[in-house]
């Protein structure tokens, strides 16, 4: 597939300011009248200097808001409104806080792009009664299935990091949210200490958000790869919060074959080399309210350069679990891979394609912080 090299700036917001006309005035000859004039003129000269305020010195006012407290931030768009855990379940933009604003429907999960280990293809179990808790992979069962694989570094960052700090940037028409983490343990001749970042940038004008997962490395791998959800699992009883699945290299997958649990080799899996690499790579479920069982909005998750997806699970245990794992490529200490993401509501699969062809190809994304803009980076 020949992917296009997107560059996305912040835009520009530019709105006219207020003329003031003076082709019909009031008789002068009417005192009350001419009163009345003066008043509206100084009215709209008061309008007139406000707007140049505003928008010749670049003093609009921004049409979000941030909130700050200790445990997390929050942030309202005109079209979401959406928040960042700093304590306790972080990474990500945090459960059920992810609201379309046009339908008040919201995820249906524990979060959205929530963070787990560092990862290879393999089995631990030549030495994993050295292991600390944290980094033994049991396989061979439902959750897992009959995959081997193991953690080369940990622990795992959304149940065990305990708190983050992230950092806020506000451009004129978008908020960036950096969050970072350094692991701390690591397997067997490995190197803790390689560093994930994570970018999650809410521009004003959208129902969705883009994301970017990165990893700095200190380790030599032969496929050392990132598990993350993408876009997050869902919660559901007999399938009263979703109605229908969308897996852009498989199909569309009714509720119901979620309603008993199967390991993720069983069905629905994606695995790079086992399948042609698809032109998109779109995970999305259709939301339904669990009330009154009516139908909601899509709410997907895309990765916008398909050939960074190494593994990616669908299936039901207690839930349905989205796991979606980047990288899975050679890589030396000292290098950094990534993958850039859209999440966010669409009301149509074809409103899903547009949208990612728009920005397919990107791999990551860069904040400048000093204009403040920033933009998606296309694969190297």
């Amino acid at each position: 597939m020949a992917r296009n090299k997107i560059f996305l700036a912040s835009r520009q917001s530019q709105s006219a300011v207020p003329a003031v006309s003076a082709s019909k005035r009031p008789c002068e000859s009417g005192p009350f009248l001419v009163a009345a004039y003066q008043r509206f003129s100084v009215l709209m000269c008061m309008v007139l200097v406000a707007n140049v305020n505003r928008f010749v010195l670049g003093e609009q006012q921004p049409r979000y808001s941030v909130t700050e407290t200790d445990d997390r931030i929050t942030v309202v768009t005109p079209h979401l409104e959406l928040a960042i855990q700093k304590r306790g379940y972080v990474s990500g933009i945090a459960a059920q806080s992810f609201v379309d604003r046009k339908t008040g429907f919201r995820d249906a999960g524990f979060g959205l792009d929530i963070v787990d280990w560092l990862m290879e293809p393999g089995s631990d179990e030549s030495y994993r009664n050295t292991l600390p808790p944290d980094l033994v992979y049991q396989f061979n069962n439902l959750y897992h299935g009959q995959i081997p694989k193991r953690s080369i570094e940990g622990p795992q960052i959304c149940t065990k990091a305990g708190e983050l700090h992230p950092r806020v940037v506000r451009g004129k028409d978008f908020v960036a949210i950096q969050q970072e983490f350094q692991y701390y343990l690591a397997a067997p001749g490995k190197n803790a200490g390689s560093l994930w970042r994570q970018w999650i940038v809410i521009p004003c004008d959208t129902r969705y958000v883009f994301t970017m997962d990165s990893v700095e490395t200190v380790n030599d791998s032969p496929a050392l790869f990132l598990r993350i959800d993408m876009p997050g699992h869902i919660r559901h009883k007999n399938g009263d919060t979703f109605d229908l699945i969308y897996l852009s290299y498989f199909g569309f997958i009714p509720a119901k074959e979620f309603f008993e649990d199967f390991p993720p080799d069983a069905r629905f899996r994606y695995f790079r080399g086992e399948q042609p690499l698809p032109d998109r790579f779109i995970r999305a479920y259709r939301l339904r309210n669990p009330e009154t069982g009516a139908q909601g909005p899509w709410l997907a998750g895309m990765t916008l350069d398909p050939a960074v997806v190494y593994d990616a699970w669908c299936h039901q245990r207690g839930y349905v679990c989205m796991i979606e794992e980047i990288g899975g490529y050679p890589i030396k200490a000292g290098q950094t891979f990534s993958a850039a993401f859209i999440v966010g509501y669409f009301d149509t699969i074809g409103e899903m394609i547009m949208t990612y062809d728009r920005y397919a190809g990107a791999r990551a994304i860069e904040v400048d912080e000093s204009v403040p803009q920033w933009r998606l980076m296309p694969t190297q």
